[in-house]
């Protein structure tokens, strides 16, 4: 029976979920309101992704290769956290906190680059870094959310769970967050995330198509884990795992490592 309350992996989730958002924030302020600088040196909208791709990328490998993400596992996506327990890797009570620490922390990451930032977080070209549907339509973001969340789930468990590459999950996580911000972003804002749309929604009023960003990444993730398990084991529910922290998971990384 679960009886522990793991609180230092619950808040290092809520603040890696935070420094997210909070980089998203700051980022498409700089990079999409009218009167920065950096937008008005930058006339092309694909530059100007592919600019945040790279951020948020980054944002993401260092999240996950910190000594906290390396503690908690770095999942900061709830869509994340309920694939795992699904997949038996993460018990009931600590998947349900982390979700709850996930959806917080977005919330405050949010808060904080409202103080930071001020009214250029609210004005319509940067709309708290909100998530939505492009011109395309609602289906058609709900088909690319799921598209591009089964892809990341297939990817981090094929690299997490191979002997030779699990210490490269970071730079595939990051990589392709970075690719889906860059080309899929016009298409549903890549999301693959319900916190990470949630605490923007919120804040800028626009709930009519959370639902597609709460739907679709776990439809999408629960899709990946299905198709890996085709052929693969799962050993444990750490993105980054070659480390000396402490792990609240059901894990079997030492037989991973045992047949390098």
């Amino acid at each position: 029976m679960e009886t522990k309350i793991h609180w230092p992996e619950y808040l290092i989730e809520a603040f890696g979920l935070g420094a997210f958002l909070f980089a998203a924030c700051i980022g498409t302020v700089l990079l999409e309101h009218p009167s920065s600088p950096l937008h008005n040196a930058i006339d092309d909208a694909f530059l100007r992704r592919v600019l945040m791709g790279v951020a948020m990328g980054i944002t993401a490998v260092l999240i996950i290769c910190s000594p906290w993400g390396q503690r908690s596992g770095a999942h900061i996506n709830p869509a994340v956290t309920f694939t795992y327990w699904t997949l038996g890797k993460i018990g009931g009570r600590d998947a349900l906190w982390y979700a709850a620490a996930q959806f917080a922390g977005a919330a405050a990451g949010v808060a904080l680059a409202t103080l930071v930032a001020g009214p250029p977080l609210a004005h319509e070209a940067v709309h708290f870094a909100a998530t939505v549907p492009g011109m395309a339509g609602d289906l058609t973001a709900f088909a690319a959310e799921v598209l591009i969340s089964a892809l990341l789930m297939a990817t981090v468990l094929t690299v997490s769970n191979h002997p030779q590459w699990f210490r490269l999950t970071p730079y595939f996580a990051g990589s392709l967050v970075a690719l889906f911000i860059a080309f899929e972003g016009p298409v549903s804002g890549t999301s693959m995330n319900p916190a990470r749309s949630f605490a923007p929604a919120i804040f800028s009023g626009d709930l009519a198509s959370l639902w597609i960003y709460f739907a679709a990444p776990v439809m999408g993730m629960q899709t990946g884990a299905l198709l890996y398990r085709l052929w693969g084991t799962v050993f444990c529910a750490k993105l980054h795992h070659g480390n000396r922290g402490r792990c609240i998971f059901h894990c079997r990384f030492s037989q991973l490592i045992s047949t390098r």
